[in-house]
């Protein structure tokens, strides 16, 4: 420990003779880490976000969603149909229920655009037609109140629940339980408001963003009763009319392991009774397999071009202990004639790569941890997570390249002939 000792006091002082040469070199390390660091930061909070919007559907739950077929499909007899009627219809969510054993939950769903309002105030949101299941499948607390029940459905009751914008928007100033909102041209007496939630974003083709803020909850019975299944849009003197029974029904199975034994069963439940492909299926728990596969590509990718940032960093190092070797090649000399050891040189330019590679490493992370966070700040949208393993990693690595690309100049200097290293001038 002794000669270790005098051999890391030893490296100091001549890397010190050189504070712009050593501190130049000791920068590329600095660039390197923090560059690995933040890439993979990057990498982690994006993949992260990506996770947990997915995992916010339940990696347990298989949704069927209606889907408005084209045009085409729909045509009969060569005109488009006058009423477009397309999606799932509660036979097939009676089938469902009948027909496959691994189901423990079922969420049916109606959404309908309308205009909701409270006296002169209005806002054009959502209203959802659905059962008391709703908050627990799509993890929605509430502020206020309380959500609807079972028996607020088997009795067609004249109930909403409000999301948290839509409460803010028809009752800026007052408490909204007991108020009365209108829907259509029926009034419902508002039980609930929910909590704030963030908008979950759409996932590829397979499930469109939904903004669970400027909602309104009532129950699926009364959602049928009051609205019906035609719904018709009068525009300009244009009419358009759909008819829907469900938009979307979302099963929930046991375990993960049900999940994908599951998806062919619904599929038999609905496929041969719409031909006009006016129905789909999402599957979360593939969505997540797949993202988290995307993630870790995404981190090597990452990671991997970060890292070249670092062997251009010892390639500086192998750069400056050769041209040390060279300056330093009559005292390696004298140092050999005084009875040092090939491993003792070898052991002291070895060190002294390790210093600048472990200094330039250390710096790094500090630089590391800052670049996330002035990244998070001037781009909103942007999530950042630096994480316990990327630092090590990174520190590791500047730590291996640095005895990597010094093992060459330290062999060098240790295999100088003596005596020619004493006649160098």
């Amino acid at each position: 420990m002794g000669r270790i000792w005098r051999a890391l006091k030893l490296g100091m002082r001549s890397l010190l003779l050189h504070k712009l040469r050593s501190g130049l070199t000791v920068l590329g390390i600095v660039f390197g880490v923090a560059a690995v660091i933040a890439m993979l930061a990057v990498a982690e909070g994006s993949s992260r976000k990506a996770l947990e919007e997915i995992r916010a559907l339940g990696a347990t739950n298989i949704i069927v969603r209606s889907v408005k077929p084209s045009a085409e499909a729909e045509a009969t007899g060569g005109r488009p149909a006058r009423i477009l009627n397309y999606g799932l219809k509660y036979s097939d969510y009676d089938r469902m229920l009948d027909t496959i054993p691994t189901i423990r939950k079922v969420l049916p769903i109606r959404e309908i655009r309308k205009q909701i309002r409270r006296g002169s105030s209005f806002l054009d949101g959502r209203v959802v037609g659905t059962t008391h299941d709703y908050a627990d499948f799509n993890m929605l607390q509430i502020e206020k109140g309380c959500f609807l029940t079972a028996s607020d459905n088997e009795r067609y009751e004249n109930f909403a629940v409000l999301a948290n914008e839509t409460a803010r928007r028809l009752f800026p100033y007052e408490d909204p339980i007991k108020k009365a909102i209108k829907l259509g041209s029926d009034y419902y007496t508002v039980i609930g408001v929910t909590r704030e939630r963030a908008s979950s974003a759409g996932i590829g083709s397979s499930l469109a963003a939904q903004d669970f803020n400027k909602d309104v909850y009532i129950p699926l019975n009364t959602c049928r009763l009051r609205f019906g299944e035609r719904i018709i849009d009068s525009r300009s003197g244009s009419m358009q009319a759909e008819e829907t029974q469900l938009s979307q029904i979302t099963l929930q199975v046991g375990t993960m392991e049900q999940v994908i034994p599951t998806v062919p069963l619904i599929k038999q439940c609905y496929e041969p009774y719409h031909p006009k492909k006016d129905v789909e299926i999402t599957v979360p728990y593939d969505l997540l397999v797949k993202a988290q596969e995307t993630a870790r590509q995404w981190s090597i990718v990452l990671g991997s071009i970060a890292a070249i940032s670092l062997l251009v960093g010892g390639i500086g190092i192998m750069n400056i202990m050769l041209a040390t070797v060279t300056e330093r090649t009559r005292e390696l000399g004298i140092r050999r004639a005084l009875g040092a050891k090939r491993k003792d040189i070898t052991q002291q330019f070895l060190i002294e790569t390790m210093v600048l590679s472990g200094v330039g490493g250390l710096l790094g992370v500090a630089v590391g941890f800052s670049i996330p966070i002035v990244m998070v700040y001037f781009i909103k949208d942007l999530q950042a997570i630096v994480t316990g393993a990327s630092v090590l990693l990174a520190f590791s690595i500047s730590v291996a390249v640095g005895v990597l690309f010094g093992i060459y100049p330290a062999r060098r200097a240790a295999l100088m002939d003596p005596i020619e290293a004493l006649r160098h001038e």
